[in-house]
């Protein structure tokens, strides 16, 4: 996956969580925060179930396009 797919989508949808079941739930929708430094190391920033955002593994999602709609949607109810 193109680092400047992750790098600029915010939106990712959790495709696997082992190892952090309590943080992350599969086929949900994160929020992501852009961040250059972790990308370089693997990971991504996420808003996690706590309400915080925390760097996962990268491999744990995959970045999603959602609609305008869709965006404010999710934006509000985070």
């Amino acid at each position: 996956m193109p680092k400047t797919k992750l790098a600029t989508s915010r939106f990712l949808i959790c495709v696997e969580n082992k190892g952090y079941k309590a943080s992350l739930e599969k086929r949900k929708v994160y929020v992501s925060i852009p961040d250059a430094g972790a990308l370089k190391h693997g990971q991504v920033r996420v808003v996690d179930e706590s309400g915080e955002d925390y760097l996962y593994p990268k491999s744990l999602f995959l970045p999603i396009t959602v609609s305008a709609s869709l965006r404010k949607a999710i934006l509000k109810a985070a």
